[in-house]
């Protein structure tokens, strides 16, 4: 995706051959900052920190992780370190497991004095073939939104709500609910979006718009609360989000609040569809109720971060100093509640035979 005319990836290698780079994704929207990952720490950190965010981009930035860790030291004890620390970091996408299972699996069978090289290959295939899944779920949601367009006569505007940010910047490019909205804008469909500010950390009012006006598609920020009044208004013709984990049953796990949404739509009427790699699929898993819940620093609830008019970046309290806080980052939204998954392999319904039928190598090991 381009960047003031400049396309860019959310993570890359460095010129230099040193570092991976990446998008500060903390310093948005009022700031276009890149920044250089030098160690398996840098990596971690940026991961933990949420300068990196997404379920794709955290497991590609972990890729690029476990090869700084064995640019430094190629040992079966420090790669198993490297593994275990980039681990700890966010529980709940699995995409980050599948990222570091996957590298140290390609390296470990490796002699020390080639593993380096290795890693840093795979890394890089790890980010190409995410590009290349998210065009693909682009291409299979734009069959989507045309049909929905098509059943409004091919007329007026296409109406969109999406939570949080699951656009280009939470992959390594596309994105994956948003990869189908820049297709059908760019095809000349008159798409409009709903942008769920998306509380407490605002991925949707800082992020998700930021994208959208850079793109140019047409589009508002509302606050989260908002989406049931406009489903109910008819003023929301299909709803998309992505997911940092689907069982093999089909149950989503994303942004806190999603699950809200996906009840207004089920009970308006509305379309709601998830968009998603077959890498953030849990094959281990049945019940969405397994899934770990990332429980964040209260702050994130209790202070709000933002720009003045006059220029100065700040950060204040809106709470009581003495009344806790409870920050759950993610929650699950049953098969039951989605419309459909739209994969890098096509469009099935939210179940264990619908993702069965997209991913036959899976379905044998698929949990009971």
């Amino acid at each position: 995706m381009k960047v003031d005319g400049i396309s860019y990836r959310s993570i890359w290698p460095a010129e230099d051959g040193a570092a991976a780079e990446i998008i500060d994704q903390t310093r948005l929207p009022h700031d276009f900052v890149t920044a250089r990952l030098e160690t398996l720490e840098d990596a971690a950190h940026a991961i933990r920190a949420m300068l990196v965010r997404g379920a794709p981009l955290i497991g590609a930035t972990a890729a690029y992780g476990l090869w700084l860790a064995m640019s430094r030291d190629p040992s079966d004890e420090n790669l198993e370190r490297a593994a275990e620390t980039l681990l700890a970091t966010r529980p709940t996408a699995v995409n980050l497991r599948w990222a570091v299972e996957d590298v140290r699996r390609h390296v470990a069978a490796r002699p020390e004095g080639e593993r380096a090289g290795a890693a840093f290959r795979r890394a890089g295939e790890i980010c190409d073939d995410d590009a290349e899944m998210n065009e693909s779920i682009g291409r299979h949601g734009l069959e989507v939104f045309r049909q929905a367009w098509k059943a409004k006569g091919a007329r007026g505007t296409l109406n969109v709500l999406t939570h949080c940010n699951a656009g280009w910047l939470a992959t390594v490019d596309w994105g994956t609910a948003l990869a189908p909205i820049y297709m059908a804008h760019d095809a000349g469909i008159p798409v409009f979006v709903w942008v769920d500010e998306t509380r407490p950390r605002n991925q949707g009012a800082g992020l998700t718009a930021w994208e959208l006006g850079r793109h140019g598609v047409p589009h508002k920020v509302i606050v989260d609360n908002a989406g049931g009044l406009l489903m109910a208004r008819g003023e929301v013709d299909l709803c998309v989000t992505g997911t940092d984990r689907t069982t093999a049953t089909g149950d989503v796990c994303n942004k806190i609040g999603t699950y809200l949404k996906a009840l207004a739509a089920k009970d308006t009427g509305v379309p709601f569809y998830v968009a998603l790699p077959g890498p953030t699929i849990d094959w281990s898993l049945a019940d969405g109720a397994a899934i770990p819940i990332e429980e964040r620093d209260s702050r994130e609830v209790s202070h709000v971060p933002g720009r003045t008019d006059a220029g100065e970046d700040t950060s204040v309290r809106i709470t009581p100093p003495d009344s806790p806080v409870a920050n759950f980052g993610f929650d699950v939204t049953p098969a039951r509640l989605v419309t459909a998954l739209i994969t890098e392999r096509g469009v099935c319904p939210a179940s264990r035979e619908g993702l069965a039928a997209l991913y036959p190598e899976h379905a044998a090991s698929a949990a009971e």
